[in-house]
């Protein structure tokens, strides 16, 4: 069964990108899909469940599946120094953050390296997620020690943007340092956070942020991108 229902989704797939179907054209139902393909309903469901939580189509509840429009995914800027938030707003979205947390965490040898730091500092975690018409699309996770910020352990708790609480501080002349990519695959906590499928694939982004003026080391940042949301600008 799985290799007939992945014969089918790699067949949507090709056709999708090709252009043959268009955005929000209405696919064959699940009976005229089993028809076509010779197989049963339940393979020919479970064809179209892989394609949704893909991002490829989308169901309207009694009246079939349909091609997702991928076109209208949202550009992210991978170079500037202009905050997430911002460029988000800039583009017109419906743009929301939250402070999800702030926490002590344990010492971890490549973060306080990065942030230049002993075995003695504190180090925080705050947490934002972002989302955009109300559907969660990426994880920020920012590092700072305490002894860069000593009231990062309250004001934590409140941070929306990191940009805005810098800017708070005196720093204003932000810029990053060496940013690395990766494609990870959503854990249980970020599948529940971001709201995907264990299928849908990642972004990560590893960077840290630096007072251009000063050259001190503000934080180290993890984020996490829900690929099927957005095209990548480098």
């Amino acid at each position: 069964m799985q290799d007939e229902v992945q014969d089918i989704v790699d067949k949507f797939i090709f056709d999708i990108r090709a252009g043959i179907y268009e955005p929000d054209d209405k696919l064959p139902s699940e009976n005229e899909l089993a028809d076509l393909f010779k197989v049963p309903r339940m393979t020919a469901r479970k064809a179209y469940a892989t394609l949704q939580e893909l991002g490829y189509i989308y169901s309207k509840q009694g009246k079939g599946s349909y091609v997702k429009n991928r076109r209208q995914q949202i550009p992210l800027v991978l170079s500037g120094n202009m905050s997430f938030s911002k460029k988000m707003t800039e583009f017109g979205y419906n743009y929301q953050s939250r402070n999800i947390f702030c926490e002590k965490v344990p010492y971890n040898k490549k973060i306080y390296q990065e942030l230049e730091v002993g075995e003695e500092t504190w180090v925080y975690r705050i947490g934002r997620l972002r989302l955009i018409e109300q559907r969660p699309i990426a994880l920020h996770t920012s590092y700072v020690a305490v002894s860069s910020f000593g009231d990062i352990a309250e004001a934590g708790r409140h941070i929306t943007s990191m940009f805005d609480y810098y800017n708070s501080k005196g720093y204003t002349e932000l810029e990053s340092k060496t940013t690395e990519l990766s494609v990870a695959f959503p854990s249980k906590n970020e599948r529940e956070l971001l709201e995907c499928s264990s299928l849908v694939p990642l972004l990560m982004l590893e960077s840290g942020c630096v007072d251009k003026r000063t050259g001190k080391i503000l934080e180290h940042t993890k984020t996490l991108y829900r690929s099927d949301y957005f095209t990548y600008v480098i």
